[in-house]
This record gives C-alpha cells, sequence and structure tokens, in this order.
C-alpha cells in the first residue's frame, strides 16, 4: 500500500506531496527531510529501492526531478518503480518534456493526473492505466 508520494527538485525542495495516511505536519517535515536526504546522497549506480524505517522507499530521477514513492514491505518494489515511469510518460505527453517549472507552475496537473491513477491497495495486484485513458481524463 502507498504510505506516500512525493516529487522533489535536486535541491532537496518538495514541489509535490500526497500522504495516505494521517502524518502530522511537523513529522512530515521531518520525514521529506530525511527521505530527500537519504534518495539524494545515493549515486546512479546504486539501487532505486531503500529500507526505512517501518517502510520502503522506491525513488526514480528524471532530469532534475525526484519521484519518492514511500510503500509498506509487502508491496511489489518493480510494480511501483514502473508505475512511477508511467506517471512520468503521462507528465511528458501533457508537457511536452515536464521539467521542475511545469510541477512548480501547473502544480494542480500532475497532482490530477497522480490522483486519477489506481493506486496499489493492500491484498490487491497493482493495475495500471494506459497514458492514453490518464491524458482523455484531463
Amino acid at each position: 500500500m502507498i504510505k506516500f508520494f512525493l516529487m522533489v527538485n535536486k535541491q532537496g525542495q518538495t514541489r509535490l506531496s500526497k500522504y495516505y495516511e494521517h502524518v502530522e505536519i511537523h513529522k512530515r517535515t521531518l520525514l521529506e527531510t530525511e527521505v530527500i536526504k537519504s534518495c539524494l546522497s545515493r549515486s546512479s549506480d546504486q539501487c532505486s529501492f531503500i529500507e526505512y524505517k517501518d517502510f520502503k522507499l522506491i525513488y526514480r530521477q528524471y532530469a532534475a526531478l525526484f519521484i519518492v514513492v514511500g510503500v509498506n514491505d509487502t508491496e511489489n518494489e518493480m510494480a511501483i518503480y514502473e508505475f512511477i515511469h508511467n506517471f512520468v510518460e503521462v507528465l511528458n505527453e501533457y508537457f511536452s518534456r515536464v521539467s521542475e517549472l511545469d510541477v512548480s507552475f501547473f502544480s494542480t496537473v500532475p497532482h490530477s493526473i497522480w490522483q486519477s491513477t489506481p493506486q496499489a491497495s493492500s491484498g490487491q495486484e497493482q493495475r495500471y492505466t494506459t497514458k492514453k485513458i490518464n491524458l482523455e481524463e484531463l
């Protein structure tokens, strides 16, 4: 099950976040700081899956953006990794090559695209939507 979703830049600034469990604002800030620090400090040769406290972090870097998804221990890492890639493909279709500025100035678009994709739920397989379906919904 997905616990949270973050889009951050190389400087560690959060550009978009979505939480699926209640986390107090103060704890969110600390969590984001630690998660971003652990992802940004890794080299490109290292694995994109990190065991972090009681959950896993799956992240991908696209140009100056890092997309980080926190999931529980039972979630399939490769499915989430591909899920992130599918999300970025949809953003690239919409923006003709998504950039940090697109996410910053048009934050409702990535947010609505993320909301329109089916989320992983415990005990069920991850389902995907195609770029075509996602773009038609916008």
